[in-house]
């Protein structure tokens, strides 16, 4: 049976530090729905009704396209530990930018990685909470090196050319917003 917030409660903040994943729902207006998973003690809890995580370069942009086009997010976090939950947050998407004049107050919040690109936040309109009876018992063995290791050989250049030919536009065709320049 699922149980609707209006707002995070101190119990949702605390499963959420709890989770070493979580995973992101996007859609266009017509095109791709993309879900996401992330990790790497990305995530923060900026107040009852705002959320965001440190998005790192990758092989894609397409959550950056969605919220450009069309603003609405899903956050998932689900219990893979002996207590079953699934949480989403639902609500409107923005992408701050390390050039954005609020980056520094959001940023601050958050782990310093190489190969950063973006924040996105996410302005709650409403929790759910769900029993997560058929979700499978996992342990946590390790976050993988492999993305901050790949970052930490690029240079600057090679990491904004990465993005530059990679992260402009999404699989769909739509603008990422990307601030960067050739």
């Amino acid at each position: 049976m699922a149980d609707f917030f209006q707002n995070l409660e101190a119990k949702h903040r605390e499963f959420i530090e709890q989770q070493k994943v979580f995973f992101t729902a996007s859609a266009p207006e017509e095109g791709r729905i993309n879900l996401s998973p992330k990790g790497m003690e990305s995530f923060h809890c900026y107040s009852d009704k705002l959320v965001g995580y440190l998005d790192m370069v990758g092989s894609g942009n397409e959550t950056a396209a969605h919220i450009k086009q069309d603003g609405r997010l899903t956050i998932m976090f689900c219990s893979f530990g002996e207590q079953p939950l699934i949480m989403r947050l639902y609500g409107q998407g923005r992408v701050v930018q390390p050039d954005d004049k609020d980056w520094a107050d959001y940023s601050a919040c958050l782990p310093q990685y190489k190969g950063t690109r973006q924040i996105i936040l996410l302005a709650i309109d409403c929790v759910q909470t769900s029993c997560g009876y058929g979700v499978p018992r996992m342990e946590f063995v390790s976050e993988r090196p492999t993305l901050k290791k790949w970052a930490e050989k690029k240079s600057e250049q090679e990491l904004a050319e990465y993005q530059i030919n990679n992260n402009r536009v999404s699989i769909d065709g739509l603008e990422t917003g990307l601030h960067l320049e050739k």
